[in-house]
């Protein structure tokens, strides 16, 4: 039997300063080393660019920052370009490799449940005049590689899928679809925002992958693009000729050198077996804990799953309602996507997956964060189950919710 241990307390203040913060996923607080790396960029005066004292150093730290990110993001420092988060870097890698290709027809493949920088990066594709597909996942929100396959034209450019979902945590078998997009000679990228830092991205065999600061304890505002030496870009912001010519604009030194140090912290992380085991017991912990409060369901079930992410239905609570009374008492969760925060439209992620409406609409996402403690997580269980009582002891939601699945 697993042993929950209590890892230490962050000695930075959780995100908002106050209460228990289990949104992670939305966003992450900026870990000591990133702070301080953050504080001494600010200090350089040089442009990279420049060709005097003052820009040698901000084009040595920029390329020292370069090289950690290569760690991260196993290629070489060559590989990685800088951009404004990872919603940038989606763009860039998309638009950029259709636009690079306008000479031919092109075909791109995709899936219902991508963050939505993808699905609108794909539209735009569309517009640019590339033919798109958009695979539907199976109940548990997991792509089935012989659907890509299947799905595959001869004239493919790029497959795009994502590594973990943002909602549901669910891991996509990025590496065997990876495999299936090369032999038919394409190329495949994989928006790897949520994964970074907590899963490794050694061996998952993409060509370009997306990355954002803030999600491994960054800085916001700043991420990078892996893109391996094959792949023709067109840029997208167009200028001067930073980044090998594919991101136009003087290179946010201090944010990169604050992503390159959260990176670094991160990749130590992962070498960390007992911090590996308790991401896993924590979620054990939270889902056994929420348990108390009855007919609840886990959507992505049965998948493969980030430990960090934990998205449950309540059957007959409105998942928005749930968050805000949460918030009262201190607690930071999140209904969904950040991204869509006060929509009343159910899930995109949740509806791909066949979920009703209602569930959908019932759901709220926990996502603690490499500093959680277990007492924070008993702590906010307890209060979600005793909420979720009040409400339902108020009458039904706006519409029947259906018991668990």
């Amino acid at each position: 039997m697993t042993r929950l241990s209590s890892v230490p307390s962050p000695s930075q203040p959780t995100a908002g300063g106050t209460g228990i913060y289990l949104d992670h996923a939305a966003t992450s607080p900026v870990c000591p080393a990133a702070a301080e790396a953050v504080v001494r960029g600010m200090g350089i005066t040089g442009n990279p660019s420049s060709r005097h004292a003052a820009g040698d150093e901000a084009r040595e730290a920029l390329e020292s920052s370069r090289a950690q990110m290569a760690a991260l993001l196993d290629c070489t420092p060559d590989d990685v370009v800088f951009t404004g988060g990872g919603s940038e870097a989606d763009a860039l890698a998309i638009c950029g490799t259709v636009l690079a290709a306008a000479d031919r027809p092109v075909h791109v493949i995709t899936t219902a449940v991508e963050h939505s920088a993808v699905l609108e990066s794909c539209a735009m594709a569309g517009e640019l005049g590339a033919e798109v597909t958009i695979l539907r996942p199976d109940s548990r929100g997991w792509i089935d590689p012989d659907d890509v396959r299947r799905a595959l034209r001869p004239h493919t450019l790029l497959v795009s899928v994502m590594h973990a979902n943002n909602e549901t945590g669910v891991l996509q078998p990025v590496a065997d679809i990876a495999d299936i997009a090369h032999e038919a000679g394409a190329l495949m990228h994989t928006d790897a925002v949520q994964t970074a830092g907590k899963v490794s991205l050694a061996e998952i065999g993409a060509d370009l992958v997306s990355v954002s600061a803030h999600k491994f304890y960054g800085p916001k505002g700043v991420g990078a693009l892996k893109v391996a030496p094959e792949v023709r870009l067109a840029p997208l912001i167009r200028g001067g000729s930073q980044e090998r010519g594919l991101r136009a604009g003087t290179e946010n030194v201090a944010g990169v050198l604050g992503m390159a140090a959260a990176a670094s912290a991160a990749l130590h992380h992962l070498d960390d077996p007992e911090f590996q085991e308790h991401r896993h017991a924590l979620r054990a912990h939270l889902l056994k804990e929420l348990e108390a409060a009855g007919d609840i369901a886990v959507n992505g079930e049965g998948a493969p799953c980030l430990p960090e992410t934990l998205n449950v239905s309540f059957a007959g609570v409105r998942g928005d309602t749930l968050v805000d009374m949460l918030a009262v008492h201190g607690i930071c969760v999140s209904a969904g996507s950040a991204c869509h925060a006060g929509s009343d439209e159910p899930s995109h992620v949740l509806t791909a997956m066949g979920i009703p409406a209602e569930r959908a609409r019932s759901s709220v996402r926990f996502s603690p964060g490499r500093t959680t403690s277990v007492d924070e997580v008993t702590v906010a269980a307890a209060r979600t189950v005793d909420v979720v009582g009040k409400l339902r002891a108020l009458g039904p939601a706006d519409t029947p919710q259906p018991t668990h699945a």
